[in-house]
């Protein structure tokens, strides 16, 4: 029997909370019963998500905050391996870290980690949706869907995708799935877009001992190489499970009953949180994570904070092996025939608010399919083009013309 705190980690994304001075013992949390493959899985989802959010924060600027649902972008991208084929399935597999795992082993692993995840705690709000949208006239494979609809519990929308209402009921679904915390993942439907498919997290958990508000007051925050900033920070003192060593401080806090929880992690000086970030292995992990201990009387001081944060994700998955899933070289002929196919989008949108209360976190990531014009054996004039007539002997052009719409 292994904890679900493993996987949880990933999908907060490494940030973190706290406990209030209650000090009576915390109920036990729950556990989750996985099998052999399933902790591959899970091992392999951790692995993906400390890779994942290293490449982004090594891509991002240095004073942007970061927050990431390594879990969602994981779903997202399973649905889609379902339709990958030959190369483009074995750099799907690599860039997951699910190599050996068989695809009907992975759909089994993640239905059963779905619905772990919702029922792990009744005092938290934990929900997982997963929906895919495809243009009307494109001939989707009903294998590819039914698996979707079997493991992900996929919802299956057929729209009109020159319709601006596809973009509205595409967003309605997403903001109904986050509790309205994040309202739109797409702002238009391209011409050569023929599916989206969407994984949509929501969490909202209570600390298990929360902070008094009355002891929040404005402490100085010192951002690197930047003036002291005033915010307001949080304070408690707990019996909490922490850990140290050479390169950090850190401290585990609870939701609820406990099943879930957020860890801090604080560099200790001249170490610098793109250090630490640097030193996650996993190893290095399973090790931290073994280490925590109970510290009575622990003080802890935590600044509130609210944010969004979106990312384009196909520039870090690319330097993680699954480049040619972006390329007309992709094969995803188990989603259609009428092709060929290639992921043109993976956006990942997410949003949390830490406070005295609690937590509470949102994520969206979307992957959209969209023809490639690469397949010599298919041209679908569907967009404005350019044509000529000519003379054959001297290769005169005799007309040039451009169609932006074509009329008759």
């Amino acid at each position: 029997m292994k904890k679900i705190g493993l996987l949880l980690i990933v999908f907060l994304g490494f940030i973190v909370a706290c406990k209030n001075d209650k000090t009576e013992p915390k109920p036990p949390g729950i556990d989750i019963d996985i099998n052999p493959k399933s902790l591959a899985l899970v091992e392999a989802d951790n692995a993906f998500g400390i890779k994942l959010f290293q490449q982004i924060n090594d891509e991002a600027g240095p004073t942007e905050n970061l927050f990431v649902s390594p879990t969602s972008v994981g779903l997202a991208l399973a649905m889609t391996y379902n339709g990958a084929k030959n190369e483009t399935k074995e750099a799907m597999e690599e860039c997951m870290q699910v190599s050996g795992l068989s695809a009907q082993e992975i759909n089994e692993v993640y239905q059963n980690l779905m619905q772990g995840l919702v029922g792990a705690d009744p005092d938290v709000a934990f929900t997982v949706a997963n929906s895919i949208w495809y243009e009307q006239t494109f001939s989707v494979h009903p294998d590819f869907l039914n698996t979707n609809i079997q493991y992900y519990g996929a919802e299956v929308s057929p729209l009109d995708f020159g319709d601006p209402a596809s973009v509205d009921a595409i967003n309605h679904w997403v903001a109904i799935n986050t509790n309205n915390k994040i309202e739109t993942i797409i702002d238009e439907i391209g011409y050569d877009q023929v599916m989206f498919l969407i994984n949509a997290i929501y969490f909202k958990g209570t600390w298990q001992y929360e902070f008094d508000p009355a002891n929040t007051a404005d402490l100085p925050f010192f951002p690197a190489n930047g003036t002291p900033v005033d915010v307001p920070t949080m304070s408690l003192e707990a019996d909490l499970e922490t850990y140290s060593n050479g390169m950090f401080q850190a401290v585990k806090l609870p939701y609820g009953n406990g099943s879930f929880y957020m860890t801090v992690m604080l560099p200790n000086e001249p170490n610098s949180v793109d250090d630490l970030i640097a030193s996650l292995t996993m190893e290095n992990w399973s090790e931290w994570q073994s280490s925590f201990s109970l510290t009575e009387g622990f003080e802890l001081y935590l600044p509130k904070f609210k944010f969004e944060y979106e990312t384009d994700l196909i520039p870090a998955l690319t330097q993680m092996g699954m480049g040619i899933a972006f390329t007309g070289m992709a094969d995803f002929s188990g989603i259609s025939d009428f092709g060929p196919l290639f992921i043109n989008m993976v956006k990942h949108k997410t949003f949390v608010d830490v406070n005295e209360e609690g937590t509470e976190a949102a994520a969206v990531t979307i992957v959209g399919i969209g023809y490639t014009s690469v397949n010599p054996n298919l041209m679908m004039v569907n967009r404005p083009f350019l044509f000529t007539i000519c003379e054959e002997s001297t290769g005169a052009i005799v007309f040039m013309g451009k169609v932006v719409l074509p009329v008759y």
